[in-house]
C-alpha cells in the first residue's frame, strides 16, 4: 500500500495558514497590504478583542470584478505576478497568492468588493469554503471582515499571548504600514476606541507625530543620501532620545516593512558614541532600490529580505548619519518636564517643530495641524521598558476597556472613506536650517565659572548657563587622540622582561595552529611551551599598560569563536579603555586654567558631545529659562 498521498486542499491551506497567519496582527498585515496594493488612499481597521473576535478592514481601492472573487480564495492565484521574470522584479506588497485563502481557512470570512462599475460582489466562507454568494453595493473598495480566527484550529488558539500582547502585535504592524505609506490615510480601531489616525497627505512627519507624539518627533532629523544604486531617506532621532529596545528602528525597503539585522548594525555605527552603552535611537530609514537587488521571496511572511551590494548599503547608511550629527549642535538642554520622573533633555536645536498642545493617539480623530515655532523645543517622554517586543503607542494600555463581557462599543457599520479623506485637512510643518556651517560652532565658546564638587565644571556665555561633566570630557578628548594612536600595530611592538603564559586545550590549540598568520598580523605572537601552553614574549605598544594579558585573551577568543580577528574593534576597544583610565577622576578640583585648557580641548574633538561610552558630557541652561524659573518673565 503506498504510504505517500496527496494532501486534501483543506488540509493544504490550514498548513500554508500556518505560514501566513500566525495571530491576529498577520491578518490584519496581510489585508491592509492588499488594499495598498489596490491603490486604496484610506483603510479602515477595526479589531474587536484585539482581533481574536473580529476584524474588519475597508478600503476605497479597485475593487475585485465579480468573476475574480472566487478564485482569489484559490491558493497561488495573484494578480501580481505572470512569470518567472516577475519573481525577480517585485514591486508590489503581496504576490504569493496565499494570504486570502490561508486566512479563510481558518476563520469565518466576509467579503464585499466592487470595481464602481455596476453592482458589487459578496462572498461568505466558512474554514476556506464559500458557503454564500450574493450581490451587495456597488461602493468602489473593498471590505473584510474576519470572525472567529482560529475556531477550527485550537491548537494555535492555544498558543494566543494575552489581548494586550496581541493588540501590541496589531498595532506594531500598523504604525510600520502608515510609516511605510504616508500617502495612504490609515485608522486603526480597537473596541470603537481609536489607536492610530494618519493623515495621509505623503508627510512621513506627521506618521512620526501620531505615533510617538509631537516631543518625539521634533526630536527627530531628516536623512538624505544616495548612490548609483540606493536611494536612502528617512528620520533618525537625536542621541538623547533613545529607547531599550531595537524595535523603534523600522527600516522599509521599496515600500515594505522588514527586519534585516545588517541594516540595523549600520544605523548603530552611524550613531558610533553618540549612544549609551545598552540603548538605542529611534529612526525610520526607507530604502529606494532596483528591484531586481532585492530577494522578497526568502520567507512567507515576507518580512526578511536577502539584498545584493549590501556592504555598499551598509556604508551609505553610516556615512549618512555620521554626516547628519557632524551638522548638529547636540548638547542637550537641562530643563524637566513636569511630573517626569527622571531627567528628559531639551533639544534648542530643532528642525521640526510642532503646536505645543500634544497630539496623543487618543485624540487621533481630530486632524493634526502643526505650527512652527523656532525657539519652542521638546521635552520626549520618560523612557520605559517595553513589555512586549513591538512597537506601540504609549497610551496602548489606557485603550484598552476594564471588560470585554461588558463593554460592547459598537463602530460604524457604513463609512463614507471618500468623505473620510475628504475631511483630513492639510497640516503644514516647517522645518528650520539647524546645520552648522562652522566646525567649531558645535560646541560655543564657554567661560569658566568654577566647579561643583570637584566633578562638574560650571561655564557660561551669551546663550546661558553650562555644566559639563570633566571626566566624560577629558574621556573624549583622550579617546580620539588614542583613536589616532593605535595604528600601525605590527610596527610597534613593546618587549617584556616576564613572559606571559596561556593554557589552552587541544583542540583549542588546533585551531589556533591553523590561524597563527591571523594572530601575528595583529601583534601577537605564540610560542609553544610545553603540553597546552604558550608564551607570549612581546605585544603591540598600543596595549594599556596592565591589560596586556587580557587583550591577549580576547584576541585569541576571537580566533577561536570566529576564525577571524576584528582589528578594528579591538582597537576601538583599546582606545575606550586607555581613554577611561587615564582622564580626570571625580572629586578632583581644577585650577582655572585646567578648566579653560580642558574646554578649549573638548572644542577641538569631532564628536564632543559624548563620552566614548555614550554618556552626555555638556548640558545646557538657557538664559531664558534661568529667567523662567526666577520668575523675572512668564
Amino acid at each position: 500500500m503506498a504510504k505517500i498521498i496527496q494532501l486534501s486542499d483543506d488540509l493544504s491551506n490550514k498548513i500554508a495558514a500556518g505560514e501566513v497567519v500566525e495571530r491576529p496582527a498577520s491578518v490584519v498585515k496581510e489585508l491592509v497590504e492588499n488594499a495598498i496594493d489596490a491603490g486604496s488612499t484610506v483603510i479602515e481597521i477595526d479589531v474587536e478583542e484585539a482581533g481574536l473576535s473580529s476584524i474588519r478592514i475597508i478600503d476605497n481601492g479597485v475593487g475585485i470584478n465579480a468573476e475574480d472573487c472566487k478564485l482569489a480564495f484559490q491558493r497561488h492565484a495573484t494578480s501580481k505576478i505572470k512569470d518567472e521574470n516577475d519573481l525577480f522584479r517585485v514591486r508590489t506588497l503581496g504576490f504569493r497568492g496565499e494570504a486570502l485563502p490561508s486566512i479563510a481557512s481558518v476563520s469565518h470570512l466576509e467579503m464585499k468588493t466592487s470595481t464602481g462599475e455596476g453592482a458589487g460582489t459578496h462572498l461568505a466562507l466558512q474554514g476556506g469554503k464559500i458557503i454564500s454568494e450574493k450581490k451587495t453595493s456597488g461602493r468602489r473598495g473593498t471590505e473584510v471582515v474576519v470572525t472567529n480566527l482560529f475556531y477550527n484550529t485550537p491548537a494555535r488558539l492555544k498558543y494566543m499571548k494575552t489581548v494586550h500582547t496581541e493588540l501590541g502585535n496589531i498595532t506594531d504592524v500598523v504604525n510600520r504600514i502608515a510609516l511605510a505609506h504616508p500617502e495612504v490615510s490609515i485608522r486603526l480601531r480597537h473596541q470603537g476606541k481609536v489607536l492610530l489616525q494618519t493623515n495621509g497627505h505623503g508627510d512621513v512627519r506627521h506618521v512620526l507625530a501620531a505615533i510617538y507624539g509631537t516631543a518625539v518627533a521634533k526630536k527627530m532629523l531628516p536623512l538624505h543620501v544616495q548612490s548609483l544604486d540606493f536611494e536612502v531617506k528617512g528620520y533618525i532621532s537625536l542621541p538623547e532620545v533613545t529607547r531599550a529596545s531595537r524595535n523603534y528602528m523600522s527600516s522599509v525597503v521599496n515600500g515594505r516593512y522588514v527586519k534585516h539585522f545588517p541594516l540595523v548594525k549600520a544605523i548603530h555605527e552611524g550613531y558610533h558614541t553618540l549612544l549609551p552603552i545598552g540603548r538605542h535611537p529611534i529612526t525610520f530609514i526607507e530604502m529606494k532600490m532596483d528591484p531586481i537587488l532585492v530577494d522578497v521571496n526568502v520567507h512567507p511572511s515576507k518580512l526578511e529580505v536577502r539584498l545584493s551590494k549590501e556592504h555598499e548599503l551598509h556604508e551609505l547608511i553610516k556615512q549618512g548619519i555620521k554626516e547628519v550629527f557632524q551638522k548638529q549642535q547636540l548638547i542637550p538642554n537641562a530643563s524637566l518636564p513636569k511630573k517626569a520622573p527622571m531627567p528628559a533633555a531639551k533639544n534648542e536645536q530643532q528642525s521640526l517643530t510642532f503646536d505645543a498642545k500634544q497630539i496623543n493617539n487618543e485624540q487621533a480623530q481630530t486632524p493634526i495641524t502643526y505650527q512652527s515655532s523656532p525657539l519652542e523645543s521638546a521635552v520626549y517622554e520618560p523612557i520605559k521598558t517595553e513589555t512586549y517586543d513591538v512597537l506601540v503607542p504609549e497610551n496602548i494600555q489606557s485603550s484598552l476597556p476594564a471588560s470585554y463581557q461588558d463593554q460592547s462599543a459598537a463602530s460604524e457599520t457604513d463609512v463614507n472613506l471618500d468623505e473620510l479623506a475628504a475631511s483630513q485637512e492639510e497640516s503644514v510643518l516647517q522645518e528650520g536650517n539647524t546645520e552648522l556651517t562652522d566646525e567649531a560652532e558645535r560646541v560655543p565658546v564657554m567661560y569658566p565659572i568654577g566647579q561643583m564638587h570637584g566633578t562638574y565644571i560650571l561655564a557660561q556665555n551669551e546663550r546661558g548657563l553650562y555644566i559639563i561633566d570633566q571626566h566624560a570630557a577629558q574621556e573624549r578628548i583622550k579617546y580620539e587622540y588614542f583613536r589616532e594612536k593605535v595604528g600601525d600595530i605590527e610596527q610597534e611592538v613593546q618587549e617584556m622582561l616576564v613572559p606571559l603564559t596561556f593554557h589552552y586545550s587541544k583542540n583549542e590549540m588546533l585551531i589556533i595552529e591553523e590561524h597563527q598568520d591571523i594572530l601575528a598580523k595583529v601583534g601577537v605572537f605564540l610560542e609553544p611551551f610545553g603540553s597546552g601552553s604558550y608564551i607570549v614574549r612581546s605585544h603591540p605598544q598600543w596595549f594599556p599598560k596592565g591589560e596586556e594579558a587580557e587583550l591577549i585573551e580576547e584576541i585569541i577568543q576571537q580566533v577561536l569563536d570566529e576564525k577571524r580577528v576584528d582589528i578594528k574593534k579591538l582597537r576601538e576597544d583599546a582606545a575606550i579603555m586607555m581613554s577611561c583610565k587615564g582622564s580626570i577622576k571625580a572629586n578632583r578640583h581644577l585650577r582655572h586654567d585646567e578648566i579653560k585648557a580642558l574646554l578649549d580641548e573638548l572644542r577641538q574633538t569631532k564628536d564632543p558631545f559624548t563620552c566614548p561610552h555614550g554618556r552626555p558630557i555638556i548640558i545646557h541652561h538657557s538664559t531664558y529659562e534661568m529667567e523662567k524659573m526666577f520668575k523675572r518673565v512668564m
